[in-house]
């Protein structure tokens, strides 16, 4: 079915339609549990009122959203195949020569579209509110409405000089002033060959760190084979910026997918492991095939020709169990992944190929019927 015909438009808007439904709803029901979360941490506290409730709700919803899209998906899919199969609609579309394929076509396009949209522009704004999120938990914790703190175990981070350069920048505490600065106490910065031999050892008791230069006050030089140089201050010229300190300190998921490569190879570059990230990153991409790998699921449970008594409810349960157990074997492989039993694209990709394998097999015996 050409997907431009007045049919396939008619199709696509239903799934979209439908979709945004369920999406609203779903988005109801996280926002009201959300909602009773915090209230729950703000009871007794008279630093915090209903402004931290909605915040604290708004900021978490994107990513939470994000997680449970796959579902979303397929109980919008199999609402739409479900009402195409009572009003016999779906009878009508084969009885005019259009295979089961052709019929699927445009929602699968449609869902793929979805699926595309939300990577690139969805998930940008879902990473952002993710950290705002974080930022928010620490500051509610703290009793500090302006914290900015990462981490108060401080900070280790390292970085690739050149080929045979690496160096190691530790603080033992750091917070964000205004704006892009980032200030630090009791720095060590060590410069060391691929073979980990110190070259130089630098002390600094202030710094901040702004435009990838790193501005240290009370320093003191150790070098191998020269005398320790005392010096008010200097500028340590660094790729490090702010950003990458921050993706130092939170989980891939609240990094956005424009984002990831960079941070990838700045990883890789520095001699971290970047497993967790291309992960991430891998998961995004192939995001779009799982939303459609669902919709495949749901039409083998909802596309039929009619409905016997009782085929609904057997149609909910099988579709949802289904569903369960496909997220639960995708989160068995995917933790494989992240710790290197099998290999990273393996570990994204096997379980939509799987689905989408399956699906493809019963859909073709269900058009040969």
């Amino acid at each position: 079915m050409n997907p431009n015909s007045i049919l396939g438009r008619y199709l696509s808007k239903q799934i979209v339609y439908t979709f945004l439904l369920v999406l609203v709803t779903i988005m109801g029901i996280i926002m009201m549990f959300d909602a009773i979360e915090a209230l729950r941490r703000i009871s007794g506290r008279d630093d915090t009122g209903m402004s931290y409730v909605v915040v604290y709700t708004l900021t978490r919803l994107p990513q939470t959203v994000e997680k449970v899209l796959p579902f979303i998906m397929m109980v919008a899919a199999m609402i739409v195949f479900w009402r195409v199969s009572k009003s016999n609609e779906y009878v009508i579309i084969r009885s005019a020569g259009v295979s089961i394929w052709g019929f699927l076509a445009p929602v699968l396009l449609s869902v793929l579209l979805i699926g595309f949209i939300n990577v690139a522009f969805i998930n940008p704004f879902s990473a952002k509110m993710y950290e705002w999120h974080e930022t928010i938990k620490y500051r509610f914790s703290t009793h500090n409405p302006k914290a900015m703190l990462f981490s108060s175990k401080g900070l280790w981070i390292r970085e690739a000089l050149d080929d045979d350069r690496v160096l190691v920048i530790q603080a033992k505490s750091l917070r964000q002033e205004e704006g892009e600065t980032l200030s630090m106490r009791d720095i060590n910065l060590l410069e060391m060959d691929r073979n980990a031999q110190i070259l130089r050892h630098i002390d600094g008791l202030v710094g901040t760190l702004k435009n990838n230069k790193l501005l240290l006050r009370g320093v003191r030089i150790y070098e191998t084979g020269k005398e320790t140089k005392n010096l008010p201050q200097m500028v340590y010229d660094t790729n490090i910026n702010l950003q990458r300190i921050k993706e130092n300190f939170v989980d891939p998921d609240a990094i956005s997918f424009w984002n990831l490569p960079s941070t990838i190879q700045f990883y890789e570059t520095s001699g971290f492991s970047a497993q967790r990230h291309r992960m991430r990153w891998l998961s995004l991409l192939a995001s779009p095939f799982l939303l459609a790998a669902m919709v495949l699921l749901s039409a083998l449970f909802a596309l039929k020709a009619n409905f016997r008594q009782g085929g609904v409810m057997f149609m909910i349960v099988a579709g949802i169990t289904t569903g369960f157990v496909v997220y639960f074997t995708s989160q068995l492989i995917y933790a494989f992944g992240i710790n290197g039993y099998i290999p990273v694209w393996l570990a994204v990709w096997s379980p939509i190929a799987i689905v989408f394998l399956l699906g493809a097999t019963f859909l073709i015996q269900k058009e040969e019927e």
